[in-house]
């Protein structure tokens, strides 16, 4: 007589091979990619082809990375929600999600595709697995362009001030400039200040990297990680100052065939690496404040 027992199967489990599958969790995986697939190709082709958007795929690489080592622990909690509940949430967002679809809009589709995705991972774990993986969801919504409205809205002030800014400092030095608006002329030619000089793609970009090796380094400590966090910006700005004045004195003194060539690129790229090198530099620096004032808290509180 057999001493074996044979394994009750849990519900929504199925037994293939020897093994069971969470029928749920298979079909929401399928379910993503079949939605997910498409957004993403036409965000890659509309964004991160561009200087602007050239930080989404690595922030989705990352960012799953970081989500695969979270979901453990999600996992661990998982229990559904009420179905009404989940069915109310994609009433709202499919429709809008099919709307963005079929008009293109890149900023738009991307986000609901997203905002969609949440919604089904959130009917088969719930919301106290979600809140395990808030950041890592968070994090990879930066994989996907802003709008173009807020981006206008926002580098209108930033050019305008860089501008400014950079003709007042070079007029101190001797040259022969001047501006209007966001034009800035010097000697024979004439430069647009772009967006992409702006700082608000400097500020997207570097917000995400910085705040991936915030989280991953300092996670503990909420409050440096805010302090660390709010540095991103003036960081940002004062590399996009640098890269238009770097770019203005290529065009004076080499042409404006060389400034807005390979060099106009290659200048952004290495200001952005320099800014995010600095990041980690403030961190080192902040560190040994933070923890020479808290051993000081300590000891007075000790006294």
């Amino acid at each position: 007589m057999s001493n074996a027992v044979a394994a009750k199967e849990t519900p929504g489990s199925l037994a293939v091979g020897g093994r069971r599958l969470n029928v749920p969790l298979v079909c929401l995986l399928i379910g993503a990619l079949i939605l997910a697939v498409p957004t993403l190709l036409f965000v890659a082709q509309e964004s991160w082809s561009t200087e602007q958007g050239a930080h989404g795929p690595i922030v989705m690489a990352t960012g799953a990375w970081l989500f695969w080592r979270l979901w453990p622990d999600a996992r661990a909690v998982a229990q559904r929600p009420p179905i009404g509940r989940v069915w109310i949430l994609l009433a709202v967002a499919l429709p809008l999600y099919v709307f963005a679809r079929v008009t293109q809009v890149v900023e738009l589709e991307g986000y609901l595709m997203y905002a969609t995705l949440i919604i089904a991972l959130y009917s088969v774990v719930g919301a106290e697995a979600i809140k395990r993986v808030w950041f890592p969801l968070l994090y990879l919504a930066f994989m996907f362009p802003p709008p173009e409205s807020l981006v206008a809205a926002a580098t209108t002030p930033m050019k305008l001030e860089l501008s400014r800014a950079a003709v007042a400092l070079l007029d101190a030095f001797g040259y022969p400039i001047g501006s209007r608006g966001v034009m800035i002329y010097i000697g024979q030619y004439e430069l647009l200040v772009a967006a992409a000089c702006s700082g608000l793609n400097s500020i997207i970009s570097l917000s995400a990297i910085s705040l991936f090796y915030i989280y991953v380094r300092h996670q503990a400590d909420w409050r440096y990680s805010a302090l660390l966090a709010l540095l991103v910006v003036p960081v940002a700005l004062a590399a996009n100052f640098v890269r238009v004045i770097v770019l203005i004195l290529l065009t004076y003194h080499a042409g404006e065939a060389a400034a807005q060539g390979f060099l106009h690129n290659s200048a952004g790229i290495v200001l952005f690496a320099v800014a995010l090198l600095f990041i980690f530099a403030l961190d080192e620096a902040f560190q040994k404040l933070w923890a020479w004032h808290h051993a000081r808290r300590t000891r007075g509180a000790r006294a």
